[in-house]
Order: structure tokens, then sequence, then C-alpha cells
């Protein structure tokens, strides 16, 4: 991870150091969409660390729409409102942001690269499966767009220039090298308050346990609400997790592919016989 200098650029207007870009990054369109609703500190923050990293184009949900998962809103019109020219802001979840993105409003262009985020919290474990931010790159994966999911562990997004910086140097290095075949790019920054970020770890999804997660009242008349968000989870911090990565002060990228097939069971399965 490099300083600007020599080997980096300067941005003058907020005194970021970004590292270079090529002329091949350039030609780039970038795709940017979230999950916490369109102009969230996250995702401001990810647009000016990208600049000059390409084209970038905005569609992302009018409000927020955390722990909205791969939600599609069909057979109702989607509501599109253009805020500048290559922004837009959409009702409907991140999920529909990435389809009107890559099939209509790029109007016959093609994305190179989807970026998510910044979510203002992090996506780890099984939390990928709720997040909004993670199914945003997971429809631009189907839909054939090397895509990447990046939250942030400080929920505020406060820190630009950290959380910023280390964005930039994924997306770029990602545009250089090229997002591996059927797979988005999970990234998940620790706190740069805590610590700056040693570097960067590929890692595989850890686990979390939620107890308490729900927190029951009685109405006026008697009955029952609930409400989902109780007590913190409980991280499992095995060795190669995402979750043990940024304990540790690293940036973890955690490569998740599409299937979902456990082809170990349908080995298994094999000798099963159903009497129908």
């Amino acid at each position: 991870m490099g300083e600007g200098g020599r080997n980096g650029r300067r941005d003058r207007g907020r005194g970021h150091a970004y590292p270079h870009y090529t002329h091949t990054t350039m030609s780039k369109t970038i795709l940017i969409t979230n999950d916490d609703g369109y102009g969230a500190r996250g995702m401001e923050i990810l647009c000016r660390a990208l600049e000059g990293l390409g084209a970038l184009f905005v569609v992302a949900p009018a409000h927020e729409q955390s722990a909205s998962s791969h939600s599609l809103t069909v057979r109702q019109r989607i509501r599109v409102e253009q805020v500048e020219k290559n922004r837009y802001k959409i009702e409907g979840t991140p999920t529909d942001s990435v389809l009107l993105g890559v099939q209509g409003l790029l109007r016959g262009k093609k994305a190179d690269l989807l970026v998510s985020g910044i979510n203002h919290g992090p996506n780890m474990g099984e939390d990928v499966t709720y997040s909004g931010t993670v199914a945003a790159a997971i429809e631009g994966t189907l839909l054939g767009v090397p895509s990447i999911a990046i939250s942030s562990l400080q929920r505020t997004v406060t820190n630009e220039e950290a959380i910023g910086r280390i964005a930039r140097i994924v997306v770029e290095t990602a545009l250089r090298l090229g997002v591996p075949r059927d797979c988005l790019l999970n990234v998940n920054i620790p706190d740069p308050d805590v610590s700056p970020a040693k570097g960067v770890r590929v890692t595989k999804l850890g686990s979390r346990a939620y107890d308490n997660l729900l927190l029951g009242e009685k109405g006026e008349k008697g009955e029952t609400y609930f409400t989902v968000g109780g007590e913190d989870p409980v991280w499992k911090a095995d060795e190669g997790t995402d979750i043990a990565a940024v304990r540790m002060g690293y940036v973890s990228i955690t490569p998740l592919h599409l299937d979902s097939t456990h082809y170990k069971a349908v080995v298994e399965m094999e000798p099963w016989r159903f009497d129908l």
C-alpha cells in the first residue's frame, strides 16, 4: 500500500494520497451502489475515493435498505430519479439498483466493475446472507459484472482518508488484476481509529451466533410485538477467517462463490432411495 509521491497521486482538493492509476483503468466504467441509501456517507466516501479510476455511475436506493438481502421488486413500477449526471436514486432495493443500472440506466454501456458500499458496519460470516451490500455484488456477478462489496467496521465511517484510501487500493488492484471468475469479493475494513490497517489478508467466512436477538413487548390491547435487534453477536475468531483478520487489524477480502452446492453431501446422498 504505497503512499503518494512518485508512486501515487495527490488529491489536492482534500489532501488524500491515492495510488497511481493507469490509462487502462481510466477507460473503465464503474457502477456504484449501496444499501445504506443514496447520499449515505460511506457511498460518498467511495465515490470520492474512486475519482480518476474510471467513469463513475451511481444507482442506489433512495432510502436505507440494510438487511434487505437479495430482494427484488417484481411486477411493480420502480421510480427512478436522476439527481445529476450519471447519478440516480431509485425507490427499490440494492438488487433493483444493480439490475436497473446494468440493463437500463447505463444505456448500452458495459459496466466493467460493480462496487457496493461502503457499508456502515461489517458484513462478515453468516451476515453476508442478510446483507443488501453483499446482495448487490451477488446481482452484479449474476449479470456478468465483476463485483466487490466493501464494508467498514467503523459504523460512522468518519475516517474518510483511511477508509477511502483502502477502498481505492482494493478497487484499483481488482481493475488491474481482475476479479476471479464466477465469484465476488467481500471486503471488510478494520476501524482505522483503533489502529491503522496492517495489510490485507485473503480469508474465508467466519461464523457468529446471535443470542437474545428478539426484543418482545406487549401492546395496549395485549397484542405481542417483536423487534429484531437485541444483543450484539458473538464472533468466532477462527484462524483464516474474515473475523480473525479484522480483529488483528487486517483488511479482509473473502472471495464468495455463488454455487452453494454441498458437493460432499451430493456424494453422501447418492445411495438414498425414495419410494414415490
